[in-house]
């Protein structure tokens, strides 16, 4: 294995939550990589302007959970770069609360956003990657999908999660011998956005740490090397896994 076998170029990727966090680390390291990007997500910040000041990288404005979204995001993809070949299904929400009251307007916002969204963009994404023969999905799951995470109690979380790991795996098997890899990329606790509230109450940051073996936080850096490993052909015979970057957390 060479260098070269973590390289994208000619490479089109679809990224979305890709504004902010593991999304725009992943944009950043596939644009080094030499891929074109498509980075999407609800609204744009002035990182995205900063990234997309490159010939290679452009942004489409989606709301996922919009069931019109999904085909728009490929279509303009298509649209700009000719051709689509990694999709990084990376935008999600997270929530907590007790089992007994969450209620079904959280819960229907968890599932649509982390299970019902990845389903219909990467149904929309494959149906390309068939005609050429070739492509590559990620999506992005949680440790939350293998463990009761603690102290916060987040069932519907850890519910959308493992549903989107075991779709990784059945996609997998659909799609072995049609020239499509699909895998899915297990973040720990990161230092983002979504996690910002928790390392900010001293007793769940405790928690988090003193259960993680390596003590700290991962990065959306560290994060997104991960997943240019998955998406690269470096690991052309892998399909079907979840990669699990968690510090350690999930040993215990």
């Amino acid at each position: 294995m060479t260098l070269e076998q973590f390289r994208l170029d000619g490479q089109v990727a679809l990224i979305t939550g890709g504004s902010r966090g593991i999304g725009l680390a992943i944009a950043r390291v596939f644009v080094r990589a030499g891929a074109k990007c498509m980075v999407s997500a609800r609204t744009r910040t002035d990182a995205v302007d900063e990234l997309c000041e490159g010939e290679d990288v452009d942004w489409v404005q989606g709301d996922v959970t919009d069931t019109d979204t999904p085909e728009r995001l490929v279509q303009t993809t298509l649209d700009r770069f000719g051709r689509l070949d990694i999709l990084v299904n990376n935008a999600g929400i997270a929530d907590h609360g007790d089992f007994h009251a969450f209620d079904d307007a959280r819960l229907s916002a968890i599932m649509d956003t982390n299970l019902m969204a990845p389903f219909r963009i990467a149904r929309a994404a494959v149906k390309p990657m068939l005609e050429q023969g070739s492509g590559v999905v990620l999506n992005i799951g949680s440790i939350s999908a293998l463990v009761s995470n603690r102290p916060q109690l987040q069932v519907a979380y850890n519910a959308s999660k493992a549903a989107v790991h075991q779709m990784t795996r059945v996609m997998a098997f659909e799609y072995g011998g049609r020239g499509i890899r699909v895998n899915a990329l297990a973040p720990g606790y990161v230092l983002s956005d979504m996690t910002r509230g928790g390392i900010e109450n001293e007793e769940w940051d405790r928690v988090w740490t003193e259960n993680t073996p390596m003590g700290r936080y991962g990065t959306p850096e560290e994060m997104a090397d991960c997943a240019l490993f998955l998406c690269s052909p470096a690991a052309s015979y892998v399909t079907g896994s979840v990669l699990v970057a968690d510090g350690g957390y999930t040993t215990h």
